[in-house]
């Protein structure tokens, strides 16, 4: 078997063959390739373990060029590879000088190893491809277009007999890694051959093991070239790893974990997190680090806190463009965390808003460091002297763009219609559904949480209908709910006994008018029963008079609120995050980078693991930023964990059947996306059907031609495996529902590769890059509540008579609450320079495939989504459309394909990339 693993004592920098001397590469502890030069002919012996027996290719000394290339007859092919690294953008001056020392080292030629492995011919005795191999040799690489872009070549002798290479295995004798963008071979008979690399190539000695790069050509397991089978099952052994010791930040290695690195007990009792991924708090898996337990809960990872990094695989982390720019990005959160930290504790209390202006100045004035009540004036002055060094700006440290809800008009957040627009084509248009019938019941447990009937009757219903009937408008589809009832009361409780939370578990009924118009009739907001209240059950409906005016107000602020948290922890978190990771992890232990569903899923797997890591780090911890500012507060993980038992399922995430689940859309062949939607006028389903029939259209074509054959789903081992891992590890939980579709067809297949690809591409943007343009004005779309609504009796009422928008500002966030989602939301919501788009054709496509039929399908598809992006323009444009063109309203861009980097609430990326 050939497998490639120069030994322990090539550390120390190999002298090159020449005509008076041997190069030899010593083994690893597993079975291992290494080339030895003697005279008198080929031999070769496999080798195992630590066995001193190794593969031994010889060759007369004559035949041995200067360059170290390992020719094995009289005869023999020059061939020139050129290798494409990619240097840092900002180096130290200690980098200068290193890589001012690597140049000289590959210079003379002691630096890199490649080794070509034939894919067509085998040795007699490895039964693996023969090996042509050269160091890289030059004194000064060549530059490319990018300044930052370096090339190395190195010439190979092969022998005439060798035929294509399919694989390069890569040895890095450096001190330190590098980045390998490609190789390309030239010299053989039919042009150039690619191979794609775009990874790290470790040090030897961080891991003696060389890298192996195949042919940028798309293989089935049953297809690959006899020369390189041996490595394609070598590599993906390596990037499973084998489950033990702590990950290192080099390394490269896929595994499943529970999401036990929430709390830190061991910092205090206050950080103590239950452990999602168990039978009573089910959760997908994450990437496994393998660090230490805590020293007080033995079932609690030990955690990295920030600026340290967590491991997430060497090739899933940020490339150095997109680390700029969140740097950048966490820079901008810093000034928006900290400052109001520090005016916080100067002030020695968190400050509400308690006029409107407090909230407009965030983005006229900012909010200022400076405290006037200080009391030690001197060491304020410090203070905000070094802030200005720090920082270089002034003491408006917290300025904020206008968010888009309010830069055409600022009073549009305070009407019904805009409140149920943003049900349609808000960043959370997600959740409503169709009302089908009455009573409204619940399905929790009576005994525990009070009679299931809603409180929303027909009755109530009929009144507020003003004379329409009830049954008529259910049977012709015109009643619509946003139902958060089930999957919040049982938190309720625990939530309200938090620190300044308030919050109740809601219904909210809409009325889709003759007009096209969609407006909410009444809202219920439940408690949790007492002895007292067995029924705590609240109806608001928009009245006219002024007490219900504003009780109005204060009712439809929970609603946001809640549809916040829910956005946030399951919509966006859960169902697209957290998701996806399995998909991924399962995709790299799995599937070849031969494979072609690897090279399909390989753009839409970019990045999500380690804005994962992050999140896990800073956003969904104990103590982290989703705690601190969203209603949930510490059982913030446990409502996604909820919400994954009850509500996630697999199939129910491609597009079509969660439209015709929740009745807001019917299966109709004749239209994009097999689906007719009951409210024509529903911006995010309307775009999301045509951005999903073309991932939809392209997924099929290229199924069809990689899986023509019959049974060649179900006789693919590697596509087997890769599915029944997703649903037995990556979703263990869930590994026993019997809605897990059959990976049998080209159409079941079809199918799971739609939805993983939408989830991570359409279905991702349309829920995350409206954040801070719906979310950056607190009013409108609160992430927590303060305050019940009073009612008649209570000690807060009078107050409320008294000054109502004071009761109403005060029941919002804080202004430290809000400027920290506002800055989280403000970064969440950024395209980096590097963003790589659905419509752009990936470099993978572009190089990957030797196939014209194929280039062509990618192709077409960039077409289609160009051709998207024109109607979506067209719809916006559209008076009839209400929902996305009037006055004051912004248009729906968040589905069109493509964007500019920043804050621009449009553009789709291939992956889940922030």
């Amino acid at each position: 078997m050939l497998t490639s693993h120069p030994t322990p004592t090539s550390l120390r920098r190999p002298e090159p063959i020449s005509g008076a001397g041997k190069h030899r590469l010593l083994t690893g502890k597993s079975a291992s390739f290494r080339p030895r030069l003697v005279r008198g002919g080929v031999r070769a012996l496999i080798s195992s373990g630590d066995s001193k027996t190794g593969v031994e290719i010889a060759a007369d000394q004559k035949f041995i060029e200067n360059n170290g290339s390992v020719v094995s007859s009289s005869s023999s092919l020059n061939v020139r590879a050129v290798i494409t690294i990619r240097k840092k953008m900002k180096e130290k001056l200690i980098e200068k000088f290193e890589d001012q020392w690597e140049s000289f080292i590959n210079g003379i030629g002691k630096g890199i190893l490649i080794q070509l492995i034939s894919q067509d011919i085998i040795d007699p005795v490895t039964k693996s491809g023969k090996i042509a191999e050269s160091f890289v040799r030059g004194w000064l690489p060549k530059l490319s277009g990018s300044p930052n872009v370096v090339q190395y070549g190195a010439d190979v002798a092969v022998p005439q007999d060798f035929g294509q290479p399919g694989a390069i295995l890569v040895t890095n004798f450096h001190d330190k890694e590098f980045f390998l963008m490609e190789i390309v071979v030239h010299g053989f008979s039919n042009g150039p051959i690619f191979f794609w690399a775009d990874t790290w190539i470790h040090s030897v000695k961080d891991n003696p093991q060389s890298r192996i790069v195949f042919k940028n050509q798309a293989s089935l397991p049953s297809q690959t070239p006899p020369g390189i089978e041996n490595l394609r099952h070598d590599d993906l052994s390596r990037l499973r790893g084998d489950g033990k010791e702590s990950r290192k930040l080099h390394e490269r290695i896929y595994d499943y974990d529970l999401y036990n690195d929430l709390g830190n007990p061991d910092k205090n009792e206050g950080l103590v997190r239950p452990v999602l991924g168990t039978d009573e708090r089910p959760y997908p898996r994450r990437i496994r680090t393998g660090r230490p337990p805590t020293r007080t809960d033995p079932n609690t990872e030990t955690r990295i806190e920030k600026p340290h990094p967590v491991y997430v695989p060497r090739d899933e982390t940020f490339e150095e463009v997109k680390q700029n720019t969140f740097s950048a990005g966490r820079l901008k959160a810093v000034l928006h965390n900290l400052v109001p930290l520090i005016a916080a504790t100067l002030s020695k209390s968190d400050i509400p808003f308690t006029n409107f202006a407090d909230i407009d100045n965030l983005y006229k004035d900012g909010f200022l460091l400076i405290d006037e009540d200080r009391k030690d004036g001197r060491k304020n002055q410090i203070l905000t002297s070094a802030m200005k060094q720090m920082f270089t700006v002034g003491d408006r440290l917290l300025k904020y763009d206008l968010p888009a809800i309010i830069k055409r008009d600022r009073f549009a957040w305070l009407r019904d219609n805009e409140f149920a627009r943003q049900m349609l084509a808000g960043v959370n248009p997600v959740n409503i559904e169709l009302l089908k019938e009455l009573p409204i019941v619940s399905e929790l447990d009576p005994a525990i949480y009070g009679p299931p009937e809603s409180a929303i009757t027909r009755e109530l219903l009929a009144k507020e209908l003003n004379g329409i009937n009830v049954e008529e408008a259910i049977k012709d589809k015109k009643l619509f709910i946003l139902d958060y009832h089930d999957l919040l009361l049982p938190f309720i409780e625990k939530m309200n006994a938090l620190p300044d939370r308030k919050a109740y578990a809601s219904r909210t009924v809409f009325y889709y008018g003759e007009n096209g118009i969609l407006r909410p009739i009444v809202i219920e907001l439940s408690l949790p029963p007492t002895d007292s209240s067995p029924r705590n059950k609240f109806v608001f409906t928009h009245g006219h008079d002024a007490t219900t005016h504003w009780t109005w107000k204060l009712a439809k602020a929970h609603v946001c609120s809640n549809d916040a948290g829910v956005h946030q922890l399951v919509n966006h978190w859960l169902k697209t995050h957290a998701c996806m990771e399995p998909y991924i992890i399962a995709t790299h232990r799995q599937l070849s980078s031969m494979h072609p569903v690897y090279k399909l899923l390989h753009p839409h797997m970019r990045y999500t693991m380690e804005i994962n890591a992050l999140a896990r780090q800073s956003l969904i911890n104990g103590g982290g930023i989703i705690e601190a500012c969203f209603s949930p507060g510490k059982y913030a993980m446990e409502v996604s964990s909820a919400a994954y038992k009850s509500l996630w399922r697999f199939d129910m995430e491609s597009l079509p059947a969660d439209l015709i689940r929740r009745g807001v859309g019917v299966e109709d062949p004749s239209v994009p996306g097999g689906v007719k939607l009951v409210i024509e006028d529903y911006p995010y389903a309307a775009d999301a059907l045509l951005v999903w029939s073309a991932i939809k259209e392209l997924v099929e074509s290229y199924v069809d031609h990689y899986y023509s054959e019959p049974n060649s789903i179900s006789s693919d081992p590697e596509l087997q495996a890769w599915w029944d891992e997703i649903k037995n590890v990556g979703h263990h939980d869930k590994r026993n529902e019997p809605w897990w579709p059959n990976l049998e067809t080209q159409d079941d297949l079809s199918k799971i590769l739609t939805t993983m690809i939408w989830t991570g591409s359409g279905q991702h943007a349309a829920i995350n890059f409206g954040q801070y343009p719906f979310g950056g004005y607190p009013p409108n779309r609160p992430t927590l509540m303060r305050k019940l609504i009073p009612r008649v009796g209570d000690p807060e009422y009078e107050k409320f008579l008294q000054n109502p928008e004071l009761t109403f500002l005060t029941s919002l966030p804080t202004k430290l609450q809000a400027t920290k989602v506002m800055a989280v939301q403000d970064t969440l919501s950024t395209h980096s320079a590097d963003e790589e788009y659905i419509n752009q054709l990936h470099h993978i496509h572009r190089l990957a495939f030797n196939d014209s039929e194929v280039q062509k399908l990618f192709e077409d598809f960039s077409v289609k989504l160009e051709e998207i992006e024109r109607i979506i323009h067209q719809r916006n444009k559209n008076v009839e459309l209400k929902n996305r063109n009037g006055a004051g309203v912004p248009p729906y861009e968040l589905l069109l394909p493509s964007s500019s980097p920043g804050v621009t609430g449009r553009g789709i990326p291939n992956s889940i990339s922030i």
